[in-house]
């Protein structure tokens, strides 16, 4: 299973002046004022299973630079073989409704895209980037902004491990019915 995302607009922007380092007490310090080198976007798939990303830098977004990622993704192992590969995407305008999901059964009839309901994008983890590299985002231009994210998203692929999910369907039917038995009108034990 891969969940799929793009983070737009990630833009190259360098500081006129050096931040400051952070002190005793005191936060890193950076300076307002910045010069706009450009910007890219990040497309990135994310293997739910194996923790893996696979990614790319396009000059923007679209239904090309997604098929592009598609491509990347199918024609690697272990994709290129697998019985299904399951797309999960959101509601985004380069894999919105059924005809991306008809591009990407038409191209490889192994993979099925999954939307995500509206207003549930929060799900995706591919803006992670943002928090986790480009913040503060100082980079001279668009070519070192690139060699960054994708040396973070190799970083990543070293070190990151699968989340071993413990919360299973007999946990979940356990919870359902304690919620269900509850009462809403009895008062809360810890309310004065």
């Amino acid at each position: 299973m891969l969940s799929a995302d793009e983070k737009p607009g990630v833009q190259a922007r360098m500081r006129l002046h050096l931040p400051l380092p952070p002190g005793p007490g005191r936060a890193m310090r950076a300076e307002g004022e910045y010069a706009r080198r450009g910007t890219l976007a990040y497309l990135a798939a994310y293997d739910v299973h194996r923790a893996r990303v696979l990614g790319r830098c396009e000059p923007s977004t679209g239904i090309k630079p997604f098929t592009a990622l598609i491509d990347q993704v199918m024609s690697a192992e272990p994709y290129a073989s697998a019985r299904r590969v399951f797309w999960v995407v959101d509601n985004g305008a380069s894999h919105r409704n059924w005809a991306a999901a008809a591009r990407l059964q038409d191209a490889y009839p192994n993979a099925q895209m999954v939307h995500l309901p509206v207003h549930a994008s929060w799900l995706n983890q591919v803006p992670v980037i943002q928090r986790k590299l480009l913040t503060p985002d100082d980079f001279e231009d668009l070519e070192s902004l690139a060699a960054q994210i994708l040396a973070f998203e190799q970083h990543y692929n070293t070190t990151a491990r699968p989340f071993d999910w413990k919360f299973t369907r007999a946990d979940l039917n356990r919870l359902l019915t304690r919620l269900r038995r509850h009462d809403p009108a009895a008062p809360h034990p810890l309310a004065a």
